[in-house]
């Protein structure tokens, strides 16, 4: 199989890729390496892949300049965010690749891997992209994330989660695939207080513009499954966390302020709940959908499902502190402060819908997820 894997240079966009390729499929994989964190962690993952720096700062497509309003920042200081995704929108641009030229990457590590830089805003790109590798499949990973930096750059998330996501449906219609397995979040719950959140709830009050954009991909992935007939299929992700993971997340932040003696900010004064859920098992999961692309169901003709994909086991926030601080063998000097505009107190998947649809069952506990996590944490930035 051809799939184009979207955020490929993201925390999880990078682990199914791989996981991709030693199944023996083909991959291309996609991303604008924005700035939106600290990019030399994008190019490390990228490295890993087999496509050196330079190969990965040469745009493939045309470049929309600064189309986001995205704006250069170094790793986020210590707070509890718990947000997950890759971000993908757009970032200062280089020139760009001639009109019709696209030229992706050739790994030096996978041959079945090759690599394009390119916004999603480039909808001509993408058209063109999908044109010359006919992909049979799509995993589209690539956002503009972050919960409380919607607040700050509203702009990033309708650029990059909304036009960007119509422009992947468009090449999904114009180029038919198998199916296209998008990423969405357990953000879409808002503030709702039934537990565990169940893919039936309503979710119709989200309390971030991140959120909205998110709910607003499942309906925009429901209406072309509706139309054209393309089998979709939306991950509601829940907070996952692992190496190579994002430095504005929690066991990130937390883990920088804890070795550099500084304080960590726990948000709620630390009541707080998080369904924490392993990389491995996310992209376990990830990859049985993809398998599985879904017919129309019960209650729509479109071929369309959501699902909840998480561990289905929230961890309170100081419980998930405390068995990374026994990780690192240092104690967190603490800042307790008020729950954050679009913050939630908890998360909780019923996952019940994917274990029965794709047998997925997540084995990873929190205290062997975090103790890989700070082990590739101190070989990555030697400490």
């Amino acid at each position: 199989m051809k799939i184009l894997v979207t955020g490929a240079s993201g925390f999880i966009g990078f682990h199914t890729a791989v996981q991709l390729l030693s199944q023996g499929h083909e991959v291309v994989g996609l991303d604008s390496n924005n700035d939106y964190y600290d990019v030399g962690l994008k190019y490390g993952r990228l490295a890993e892949l087999g496509i050196d720096r330079e190969s990965a700062e040469r745009w493939s497509g045309r470049p929309v300049s600064e189309a986001s309003g995205a704006s250069p920042s170094a790793r986020p200081s210590a707070d509890s965010s718990p947000a997950g995704g890759s971000a993908t929108a757009a970032g200062p641009a280089p020139a760009a690749a001639p009109a019709g030229a696209i030229q992706p990457a050739q790994s030096s590590r996978y041959p079945g891997f090759r690599f394009v830089r390119m916004q999603l805003e480039d909808a001509a790109g993408l058209l063109q992209l999908f044109a010359d590798e006919g992909f049979d499949r799509v995993c589209h990973l690539a956002a503009q994330a972050g919960v409380r930096y919607s607040l700050e750059n509203p702009q990033a998330y309708i650029s990059s989660n909304i036009q960007g996501f119509l422009n992947i449906l468009e090449a999904c219609r114009q180029h038919p695939v198998q199916h296209l397995v998008y990423a969405s979040s357990s953000s879409v719950y808002g503030s709702n207080e039934k537990m565990p959140f169940s893919t039936s709830d309503n979710v119709d009050h989200p309390v971030s513009l991140y959120a909205a954009s998110k709910k607003s991909n499942e309906l925009m992935a429901h209406t072309y499954s509706h139309l054209y007939g393309i089998p979709a299929t939306g991950l509601r992700f829940f907070t996952v966390y692992g190496p190579w993971g994002r430095p504005d997340m929690a066991p990130m932040l937390f883990s920088d302020a804890i070795t550099a003696g500084r304080a960590i900010k726990v948000f709620n004064n630390g009541d707080m709940q998080r369904d924490f859920t392993y990389v491995d098992d996310i992209v376990a999961g990830v990859v049985r959908v993809l398998d599985g692309a879904p017919g129309a169901g019960a209650g729509s003709q479109a071929p369309h499902r959501v699902y909840n994909i998480g561990r289905g086991a929230p961890v309170k926030l100081m419980e998930f502190i405390a068995v990374l601080e026994r990780c690192l063998g240092r104690e967190a000097q603490k800042n307790y402060l008020p729950m954050q505009p679009g913050d939630v107190p908890a998360t909780w998947a019923d996952v019940s819908d994917l274990e029965r649809d794709h047998d997925y069952r997540p084995a990873t506990t929190v205290e062997d997820g975090v103790a890989s996590f700070v082990a590739w944490y101190r070989e990555f930035y030697g400490c």
